[in-house]
């Protein structure tokens, strides 16, 4: 029996949209691991955990990139101090996203001509400008790709689930200690089951308080809760994050604190939970 041919996706006899499939399975396929940070509620620090398990990981001598499917409330240009980086052409025509200390990074933030501006789609518009963030920008060979989701089961994060299933992709659940957080996420958690979309474990963020003079944790919400919930669905508990003023300031002033402030407690944090995620993923 003759070999099959595989379609590149160029020929004439191609459809529109088998061409789409074509360029998606080739970026796809430069891409080894596809981290997705979700939660089932906002507030939970997800953008924040999302920029600093990025450098953590290239720090970590990983090539990364950092994708912000967050249409609405893209926040990752703040974070990283690109609110005025304007979008440059690779010699292939594709977009070439900007890169922070090695680190490739795109946002529908970058598309926008003022910051403040409302973003008012609907679902197929969304989904087909998330799609061409993977297949329109040239990402390269990576090991690892972090794509920042908005809160809850919509649109972004299911797209993002379906696309790159089957395809390198782990879902990273982020919360809080207190309980009405940790019920809001565990939508995220069986959101991921009913889709049968890996999980790589799971983050309590803001878990206790790092004093700034002497460098105390203190549990100023209830604690443990992400822990519980981690244990619940037998899921990998990846750590507490616990909270440092310099975390915000940090995301404020775009220097992210797993880059700059890598030795402190938060900052070990980060690199313990990449580590974890290593583990899984391995």
């Amino acid at each position: 029996m003759s070999e099959e041919k595989k379609c590149s996706g160029n020929c004439e006899s191609c459809s529109s949209k088998e061409k789409e499939n074509c360029a998606l399975n080739e970026t796809l396929g430069r891409i080894k691991h596809k981290i997705v940070v979700m939660s089932g509620k906002g507030g939970v620090g997800k953008s924040t955990v999302s920029v600093n398990l990025a450098y953590a990981l290239a720090l970590a001598g990983f090539r990364v990139g950092l994708l912000d499917v967050d249409v609405h409330g893209p926040s990752i240009p703040k974070m990283l101090h690109l609110e005025k980086y304007q979008l440059e052409a690779a010699g292939n025509g594709k977009i070439l996203p900007p890169e922070v200390a090695g680190l490739k990074v795109m946002s529908i933030g970058f598309m926008l001509e003022n910051p403040d501006d409302p973003v008012v789609w609907r679902g197929p518009m969304k989904i087909g400008v998330i799609q061409q963030l993977f297949t329109e920008v040239e990402w390269g060979e990576l090991d690892y790709m972090v794509i920042d989701c908005p809160p809850g089961t919509g649109d972004e994060p299911l797209t993002v689930c379906q696309t790159v299933k089957d395809k390198g992709g782990n879902a990273v659940i982020v919360t809080t200690p207190q309980q009405v957080a940790s019920s809001d996420v565990s939508k995220s958690v069986n959101f991921c089951k009913q889709m049968q979309f890996p999980m790589t474990g799971l983050i309590e963020n803001m878990s206790g308080f790092v004093c700034p003079k002497c460098g105390e944790i203190t549990d100023i919400f209830a604690s443990g809760g992400g822990e519980k919930l981690a244990s619940s669905y037998g899921i990998t508990f990846l750590g507490k994050l616990p909270i440092d003023p310099e975390v915000c300031k940090g995301g404020d002033e775009g220097r992210p604190f797993a880059y700059y402030r890598s030795e402190t407690p938060v900052g070990k944090a980060f690199a313990a939970a990449v580590e974890k995620i290593e583990e899984v993923l391995s």
